[in-house]
Formats: structure tokens, C-alpha cells, sequence
């Protein structure tokens, strides 16, 4: 017969597993990793004892001290494998998951919802009484990654929501004021346009787990209004404004739902054109200039001028000056490679935690580049972060 100290002792052992994440009894349907932890802990009581115990009632430990697990949004555990040793100590634990049907249909309504938001057709901008019509402004922007969070205390710098939809606005006002009023304005979304591509923050492909600031349908919302904001900004300035929305790795899908959004915004304002092709390379040509853009995932940079002439032959016969805008590194590189200047580009956010420990250190900007019918590129205007902050 246990003495009531004893009792105590062995149930206090068992919750205090319990307390640190060591499964209940049987749940799941297998032995309690927490009578083996309690077994270990106690040292002179073997867990087969703990277990008979529990089993007859002699211990009565509380179960609810155990927490479950998180998983993410839109998934339940539907199962748990525990694999102990000899001695009943637990080794590893496998969480087995599986979809909440009922939370991932109000979140896919969600999802419908932040797209459907606010979207109206927009009515033809008044555009500017006169431009330049040698002149054509190109407004690359980098992968923006809204809807990652970066911490200043490990990183360097803040990051969230918001602080990217500010930094986008302060960099559209600053470089298309700027440079000269232009018949022609192309602005590119050069992919990775927000940081995660469902409601879960990883990587598309490699399921890399990201550090994200907020839910799937308000980085959507952001998206949408600072694209929108752009565009708009460009078109009072410019004569006709393209934009192209590269395919990104960390937003395969959505960078399609954002151009398809696009075209059905503007589909009424004839100087505003959504270039909607799923490809992952893309093509605008203006006077003697052809630029092509990548998200620079893909190919490398070195390839790109034979992809280009490959792909375009026509008009690669008939420009002399030829240019590639890709992103995906983060930092800048031009190279010229067979008479092509191939460039990746800086971006306006800072690195999130996995950079910064891997030691990269790109510095930040966007860019206006301004492109001569005849000439080629004749001007270039940056925007960094510290100018917004000298501002305020």
C-alpha cells in the first residue's frame, strides 16, 4: 500500500512531464510518454508500475496540464507516434496532422474576400497634359516580401506589414516625381512580391518555414492597394503606363492572382496595360531598347542574353540596346554579357532573421531608370530607406 506522500510524489512526477510537453496517458492510443518521462525523473520507480497504477486509479494525475502542440491554421492532430528506448525513455515524437475541412473553407472564404475587396473598375486616370515621347520610366521593384517580419534586435532593422506598404508608397512618391513626365512608364514587379504564397508561411516548393507578421488575407489587402497605389501614381504622371508582375518562388501562385487582378481593375483604362502572361520570362520593347525580365530563380544571369534572342528574335534584331531586370538575390550585380546588361536589384526591405545569421549585408533601394527612344538608358534616381526617415 502507497503512503499518501508517496502517491503525491508519483502524481506531481507525471504532471510535471506533463507540464513540459510529454504526452498524456494513452492518448492517441499508445503508452503515455509522460509515465515514461515520470519513471525516468522518479529513478526508483519503473514506468510498467507507474502505468498499473494509473490504470487501477491509484494515481489520479491531472491531464490537462498537458498542452497540445501547435499546428498550423487549418490543420487538427489526428495522431501522435511516441518511440521510447529499453528503458522507456522517450526518444522522438511524430505529430501526424491532418486538414480541418470546416477552417479551411472560412479561410479560402477569407482568401475570396481580401481579393474581392475594394475592387471596383477603375475609371481612366486624367493623364498629364504633356510627357516626353522619346522617353520611357522604368520603376523596378525588388522583391518587396511584404508580409515578413523582421526584428531590429536580431536583424537590424523592422520589418512588418505596414513599415513595407510605407516604404513602397515613400519610394513611388519620391522616383516618379522625380524624373521627367514620359509617354511610355513600366513598372516591375520583379516576383517574391509577398513573402508567402498560402495560409502558411513557407516556401512554395521546399516548405522553408518563414517569419511572416500577419494572416494570408490582410498581406493580400496590402498587396492589392500598394500595386494599386503605384499604378495609379504613374499613370498622373505618365502617358501610358505596363506593368509586369514576375513569378516569384515565394509567391508562385499569387504573383497569377495579382496580375489577373490588375487587368481587371484597369481593363477600362486603355493607358494602363497588365502584361497577364504566366510565362516566367517577360519582354517590353520601346524604341532601340528590348528588356526582358526574370525573377532570377530560374536560369542564371549568364544565360539570359541567349534566352532573350531566342526568345524574342525579331525585335532582338532590331534594338541595339537590350537589358534584363531580375531580383532574387537581393543585391546588386550588373554584368554585360554578350552586349546585354544583366542586372538583379536591390530590395527596400531588410533581411529577415535566416539572412542576417548567414551573414548577408546587401544594402537597400529602388530605383527609376529612365530609358532613351534612340539613346538607350540616360538617367537613373534612387530611393533608399534612411530617406524616409530623415523625412519624418
Amino acid at each position: 500500500m502507497l503512503t499518501a506522500s508517496e502517491i503525491k510524489r508519483r502524481t506531481e512526477a507525471i504532471e510535471a512531464a506533463l507540464k513540459d510537453g510529454f504526452t498524456p496517458n494513452k492518448i492517441y492510443g499508445g503508452r503515455g510518454a509522460s509515465i515514461a518521462e515520470a519513471s525516468r525523473r522518479l529513478g526508483d520507480v519503473k514506468r510498467q508500475t507507474l502505468q498499473a497504477q494509473v490504470d487501477d486509479g491509484t494515481l489520479k494525475p491531472d491531464w490537462s496540464f498537458y498542452a497540445e502542440p501547435e499546428v498550423p491554421d487549418g490543420y487538427i492532430i489526428s495522431g501522435k507516434s511516441t518511440l521510447c528506448d529499453e528503458h522507456g525513455n522517450v526518444k522522438l515524437e511524430w505529430i501526424k496532422t491532418s486538414l480541418d475541412k470546416e477552417r479551411q473553407q472560412e479561410m479560402f472564404r477569407e482568401a475570396l474576400e481580401a481579393f474581392a475587396e475594394r475592387l471596383p473598375r477603375i475609371k481612366p486616370v486624367k493623364p498629364p497634359p504633356k510627357t516626353a515621347q522619346d522617353l520611357m520610366a522604368v520603376y523596378p521593384v525588388g522583391d518587396h516580401h511584404l508580409g515578413m517580419l523582421s526584428w531590429s534586435e536580431e536583424t537590424g532593422s523592422d520589418y512588418d506589414l505596414q513599415i513595407g506598404e510605407t516604404l513602397l508608397s515613400a519610394a513611388t512618391d519620391h522616383l516618379i516625381s522625380s524624373v521627367p513626365s514620359c509617354s511610355n512608364s513600366l513598372l516591375i514587379f520583379l516576383g517574391d512580391f509577398l513573402h508567402y504564397d498560402s495560409f502558411e508561411s513557407v516556401t512554395p516548393a521546399n516548405r522553408n518555414i518563414l517569419d511572416s507578421d500577419t494572416r494570408f488575407p490582410k498581406m493580400v489587402r496590402a498587396g492589392i492597394r500598394s500595386m494599386r497605389r503605384m499604378i495609379e501614381r504613374a499613370a498622373e504622371h505618365h502617358g501610358h503606363v505596363n506593368v509586369i508582375i514576375e513569378i516569384g518562388n515565394h509567391d508562385i501562385s499569387s504573383s497569377i492572382f495579382l496580375m489577373e487582378c490588375m487587368a481587371n481593375v484597369y481593363e477600362a483604362d486603355p493607358r494602363i496595360t497588365i502584361d497577364t502572361s504566366p510565362s516566367h520570362f517577360h519582354y517590353h520593347a520601346f524604341g532601340k531598347n528590348l528588356i526582358g525580365t526574370h525573377h532570377g530563380h530560374g536560369v542564371k544571369m549568364e544565360q539570359l542574353p541567349l534566352i532573350m534572342a531566342t526568345d524574342r528574335p525579331d525585335e532582338w534584331g532590331q534594338t541595339s540596346f537590350r537589358y534584363w531586370h531580375t531580383g532574387h538575390v537581393h543585391h546588386q550585380n550588373v554584368k554585360e554579357i554578350a552586349g546585354t546588361l544583366v542586372e538583379s536589384h536591390r530590395i527596400l526591405a531588410p533581411q529577415d532573421a535566416w539572412a542576417a545569421n548567414k551573414g548577408y549585408r546587401a544594402g537597400r533601394d529602388m530605383k527609376a531608370i529612365v530609358y532613351h527612344r534612340e539613346y538607350g538608358e540616360v538617367e537613373r534616381v534612387k530611393f533608399n530607406p534612411e530617406m524616409l526617415n530623415a523625412a519624418r
